[in-house]
């Protein structure tokens, strides 16, 4: 997956705020795997990925509707965002390191 920006957590919050809450852990690990996915198809063949893009989790978020953004007084965002970090932590604490 492309280095992850302020842009690509806020754009998969959004989308887990379109889904009811317990649907959103396995979203979230979705979202983050599909991005890792066309990383891997645009090291490979040069191409944008069809479906999930340039690889970025934005990209990959943003193939899905989006709800508005709201502020950080909003605690459904605040939790969707964390979310989105818990995730991310996990993915680079088990990703092969070379």
């Amino acid at each position: 997956m492309r280095p992850v920006l302020h842009g690509d957590v806020s754009s998969a919050a959004r989308v887990l705020l379109t889904v009811p809450q317990a649907q959103r852990e396995r979203l979230c690990a979705r979202m983050i795997a599909e991005a890792e996915l066309a990383d891997r198809h645009v090291a490979a063949t040069g191409r944008l990925h069809p479906v999930y893009g340039n690889g970025a989790l934005m990209a990959a978020a943003r193939s899905r509707p989006l709800a508005d953004e709201p502020s950080f007084s909003d605690t459904e965002y605040c939790r969707c965002f964390e979310t989105v970090l818990r995730h991310l932590i996990r993915f680079q604490l088990n990703r092969p390191r070379s």
